[in-house]
């Protein structure tokens, strides 16, 4: 030992989000003393700022719903979708994801978590052989967070949070359709109801991921896990080849922590740190511009794990999530708008380039693959003064922008295409060109070009009125308008390359012994595709499961 050890438990675990919440609770189960690491003054990190969606195939609030889904089923659409993605996503590793994250969910029920099934929230390639059409994803149930005490101060605010609604995300898709279906009212007027209960009861109800953190918090407490913030890490400590502790600060004081059976990273990835993105961006070139990820998204576990020789994979890739530029980042009115009729994104010559209404991924993806021919990076969402009829832009508004959208120039406003195209420099006939094809097919609802329409998930998130198409409607109605649309993500999701078991591999593909990752700090399962909502958190929450659960079965050292 380099020097005497300030604290001691069996299992530190860096970060405090999802995958640092399963493994903290999976290694209390086993009897194990853990302890997390939150760097930040808040806890709950990108999953209590999240959905809180958890996408696990043949999961047990599926099976308890009568919703059919299969291992195989599984196996075959990370075939098909994701393909040959590299060792972050093996066989080996796949099989344990699908292997283990029903078992991670029944073991999360049995500590008391409560989950929901988001049916109808279909995979994002539910027409891709093995996709589920209804979805296979679970969501935290709503949970007053009262009972945290003084811990709720000092949780991560969630989604909902900026609503002043306490609305779940599979209901969320509804709440912004209020005035397009009865089905749409109606359950806007349930969220409504539950968040005017709550208040008259006193309660302080959690949804979204911010309900899952708060639970998992809970449990954890109760079970003596020690959670410390404003503790970073500050290197890995190791000793005859064997990660045994970390150095930390606690309240300004240097520490160091022996793990006397492991360390768990589970921190987020490098989503803000510049450096880094321009450093292994590679064709996606991305210096932290537009992400809005964890502010703690700046990537110092990755790089402490580099330092002792790991591999990474998946460097240059990232959790896409398009966003118009309307003001604060990632604070949209316009951010469905993609997803429903009257509406395309154009590059620079004016020309479609993607099916808009496909999963954010792919869109971000597509964004950067056309920038290497046309400029996409930024490029437009163009719709008509139907859409702006339609639907609402602001809370119960439908119809009306933010006047300060248009005085700031964000959003244009033309009285024929050609105009706006000049306003925007786009290529105006490209534009007139692209606009004239799209309204003949979306007349009859069928896009020949992309396909977009066709599949369930598209169809998911568009307009639930049933005299309309949910994604195609000619942009046909004088004024046009126009607002840029960034390449924004909610993290990355390449980091350390780790096996099956959730152990950080070196470069020969070797296990660091002591050294586990999960969450974005580690290269995801998931490959370069985000199968369905939630895909990032289940693989966090997955192998956070699997590295406790191996890491407590080794032996533990003598004192």
């Amino acid at each position: 030992m380099t020097a005497p050890w300030d604290h001691t438990v069996d299992l530190v675990i860096v970060g405090s989000g999802g995958g640092g919440m399963v493994a903290a609770l999976t290694a209390a189960d086993a009897g194990a003393r853990a302890l997390v690491l939150e760097k930040q003054e808040l806890v709950g990190g990108s999953t209590a700022m999240s959905g809180g969606v958890v996408w696990v195939p043949n999961n047990p609030v599926m099976q308890e719903k009568g919703v059919a889904d299969s291992y195989e089923d599984a196996m075959v659409h990370f075939e098909v979708v994701v393909g040959d993605a590299g060792p972050a996503s093996s066989f080996e590793r796949r099989h344990a994801f699908l292997t283990v994250g029903p078992e991670m969910i029944a073991f999360l029920q049995r500590r008391g978590i409560g989950f929901a099934y988001c049916r109808g929230y279909s995979d994002y390639y539910s027409s891709a052989k093995g996709g589920l059409d209804l979805g296979r994803a679970v969501e935290p149930v709503p949970f007053d967070g009262r009972v945290l005490g003084e811990w709720l101060q000092r949780l991560q605010p969630g989604l909902a949070k900026s609503l002043g609604l306490a609305v779940m995300t599979n209901e969320a898709r509804s709440l912004s359709h209020y005035n397009r279906s009865v089905r749409a009212f109606t359950t806007s007027v349930r969220v409504v109801l539950r968040t005017c209960a709550a208040r008259l009861r006193g309660q302080e109800l959690l949804t979204n991921g911010a309900s899952l953190i708060g639970q998992m918090l809970r449990i954890a407490l109760t079970d003596g896990v020690s959670v410390w913030t404003k503790a970073p890490l500050e290197d890995l400590i190791v000793e005859d080849g064997v990660v045994v502790g970390v150095r930390s600060v606690r309240a300004g004081a240097p520490l160091l922590i022996r793990a006397r059976q492991g360390v768990v990273l589970a921190s987020g990835g490098f989503a803000h740190n510049a450096e880094m993105r321009e450093e292994y961006g590679g064709e996606q070139p991305n210096r932290a511009r537009w992400s809005m990820a964890n502010p703690g998204d700046t990537g110092e576990a990755i790089r402490a794990a580099m330092r002792l020789g790991a591999g990474t994979d998946l460097m240059d890739e990232a959790w896409w999530l398009p966003s118009p530029r309307t003001g604060r980042f990632g604070q949209s009115t316009l951010d469905q708008a993609r997803q429903r009729p009257r509406t395309i994104y154009v590059d620079a010559a004016g020309r479609r380039f993607v099916n808009e209404s496909n999963s954010y991924m792919e869109v971000g993806k597509a964004m950067y693959a056309r920038d290497k021919t046309s400029r996409a990076v930024p490029c437009w969402l163009i719709f008509d003064d139907r859409y702006r009829k339609r639907y609402a832009h602001v809370r119960s508004r439908p119809g009306r922008f933010p006047r300060s959208l248009l005085e700031s120039g964000m959003l244009k406003q033309a009285w024929t295409l050609k105009d706006l195209a000049h306003m925007c420099d786009i290529d105006p006939d490209g534009l007139s060109e692209t606009v004239e094809r799209f309204n003949e097919h979306a007349e009859r609802g069928v896009d020949p070009d992309y396909g977009r329409g066709d599949s369930a998930y598209n169809r998911a998130l568009g307009d639930p009125n049933r005299h309309v198409h949910p994604c195609l409607g000619p942009i046909d109605e004088p004024p046009y308008y126009a607002v840029q649309v960034l390449p924004g993500d909610i993290g990355t999701c390449g980091g350390l390359l780790t096996d099956d078991q959730a152990r950080v591999l070196d470069k020969r593909s070797e296990p660091i012994d002591g050294l586990y990752a999960t969450g974005n700090c580690a290269a995801t399962v998931m490959g370069r595709h985000y199968l369905g909502p939630g895909a990032s958190i289940a693989n966090s929450m997955v192998f956070g499961y699997v590295a406790a659960r191996h890491a407590t079965s080794r032996s533990v050292p003598p004192q």
